[in-house]
């Protein structure tokens, strides 16, 4: 018989025990049983075990003082408390102490051995029944991509996609998750043929044959919950995906209530100038250009492309009767600018809408390209996400939100566009003022591969401006990016695998749109 794991199991009663150490090794199970605390301790320092079953209440050393030295020495060796003592300080103790599990005496032989499975073969256990889940969902995908969805049903697919993504890392299944980028390659080729489609028919169209677009985004899903005297947060993390948001909702769920978790469509190109613009001017670029002439650049125009944020954002709240609210606009690009708005997240509850910009993703995703020590610590779509994660429950906005959360506020974080990985080279060629971008790019006479590229040889049928009388817009598919042939492998090398954005993908276009309310 194989052994399944070695227990230490001690307890001051261990011969009342022996039918359960008997049934335990029956299923496997070597187990080393002890009388008290002592003699556990002085095991430990000698022998490896796998799992440490835990008495309580004990004469001499008790179960939380054997618990506490287990921990000093051995901080990561799994200990399960079994106690007769259902009292709350004494469970509070021993979670405090960081024990793995608790069982309340009498235990079941069943009991144990749950416990022990769920330790010792909880990740197996885990990854065999996602992967049986994703099997049987599989099929259900496959059709569902066959049966030519919808704006809603692609939004519907592409959460699943990122939900069984999500289930992956979990469980650690590497052939599954291949065999799951391979479908969400698929989705992303028939995405970019429906979009070809249909993008066009959804910029003329402002009725429900169209999704919620950017620039439709604040009129629908944020202003209806604008008050006076009711602070709203706007939080806008620059270049978020969905599975982004899923890696630490966990974190944010633990001080706020989601009310709505919900996604829309990003304009093309899927830049930030674009995007952002659109969604605080509550306008397609073309709009902007034709009402602000001034503040609008296009790609080829010197100055910054979203230092007018502000001033499209309060021009959209005059337009929606809301600009009586008290509003604050802050953008942070930098370590001291998170600090200094953690350190005065309190003056904002004046406010009745405070606009939190953040640049940190986007500044992740561009520097990853440039370091070689982010290319080894996001290296791939499962470390980036990780990254993403950990950076957000550490960071000051999250710190500046757990600040207000016993306030009665409410807040949206949202985002202005996606990002995807990009694998596939395709060659390009413009003049000196066709832009640099390697998902879409504009100019004139632009030379490029038809079936990697959704072009627009006349831009307002994107709801884009015209920088030149001839100017065309492409945008590149799925995984594809742009290169000029002149040092065409060097470019090919240095930016594949990179995480970029401006093109078609489930990963840039669809992007998620939360409400939230502080638990307090």
């Amino acid at each position: 018989m194989n052994i399944q794991g070695e227990i230490l199991w001690v307890d001051d009663e261990i011969d009342s025990l022996k039918s359960q150490i008997l049934f335990l090794k029956n299923k496997g199970y070597m187990v080393t049983p002890l009388t008290n605390g002592y003699d556990a301790l002085e095991l430990l320092k000698e022998k490896i075990v796998d799992v440490v079953l835990l008495d309580e209440s004990m004469p001499g050393l008790t179960g939380l003082e054997t618990l506490t030295k287990i921990k000093e020495f051995l901080p990561l060796l799994p200990v399960v408390m079994i106690t007769k003592n259902e009292a709350e300080n004494i469970m509070e103790d021993a979670l405090g102490a960081q024990i793995t599990d608790y069982l309340i005496k009498p235990v079941n032989p069943n009991q144990v051995l749950l416990s022990l499975k769920k330790i010792l073969e909880g990740k197996r256990l885990v990854s065999e029944k996602t992967t049986i889940a994703y099997q049987q969902d599989f099929r259900n995908l496959f059709m569902a991509l066959s049966s030519n969805p919808n704006f809603e049903e692609w939004k519907e697919l592409y959460k699943r996609l990122v939900f069984w993504e999500l289930e992956m890392d979990k469980s650690n299944s590497d052939d599954m998750m291949e065999v799951l980028q391979t479908q969400k390659t698929e989705a992303n080729t028939e995405f970019f043929k429906y979009i070809s489609k249909n993008y066009a028919n959804w910029i003329k169209d402002t009725g429900k044959n169209s999704p919620l677009l950017s620039h439709r985004v604040f009129e629908q899903k944020i202003a209806p919950y604008l008050k006076a005297g009711h602070p709203t947060f706007l939080v806008l993390i620059d270049n978020l995906r969905l599975d982004h948001w899923k890696s630490f909702q966990p974190a944010i769920s633990e001080s706020y209530r989601i009310v709505e978790d919900e996604l829309f469509y990003s304009i093309l190109p899927t830049a930030t100038q674009y995007c952002r613009n659109a969604l605080f001017a509550g306008m397609l670029p073309i709009d902007i250009e034709a009402h602000f002439p001034v503040q609008w650049k296009n790609d080829d125009e010197e100055g910054g492309k979203n230092l007018s944020e502000e001033l499209f954002l309060r021009n959209q709240l005059k337009h929606l009767k809301l600009d009586h609210l008290k509003t604050q606009y802050i953008k942070i690009t930098n370590n001291d600018d998170a600090r200094a708005m953690e350190d005065n997240i309190h003056n904002c509850m004046n406010n009745d809408l405070t606009v939190i910009v953040y640049n940190f993703v986007d500044m992740l995703s561009h520097a990853r390209t440039e370091m070689e020590v982010l290319k080894e610590l996001a290296g791939d779509e499962v470390s980036y996400r990780s990254l993403v994660g950990s950076w957000f429950e550490h960071s000051p906005l999250h710190r500046a939100l757990k600040k207000v959360a016993d306030k009665n506020i409410q807040v949206i974080l949202t985002t202005d566009h996606g990002s995807v990985r990009v694998k596939t080279p395709s060659k390009c060629v413009g003049d000196r003022a066709t832009t640099a971008n390697l998902r879409y790019k504009h100019g004139k006479n632009l030379q490029y591969e038809e079936k990697d590229v959704l072009a627009f040889r006349d831009p307002k049928f994107a709801g884009l401006p015209r920088p030149n009388v001839s100017s065309t817009f492409i945008f590149a598919k799925n995984d594809v990016f742009l290169c000029y042939p002149n040092n065409y492998n060097y470019f090919v090398n240095y930016y594949k695998n990179t995480f970029q954005h401006g093109g078609v993908s489930l990963e840039e276009m669809i992007i998620p749109i939360v409400r939230l309310e502080s638990k307090g």
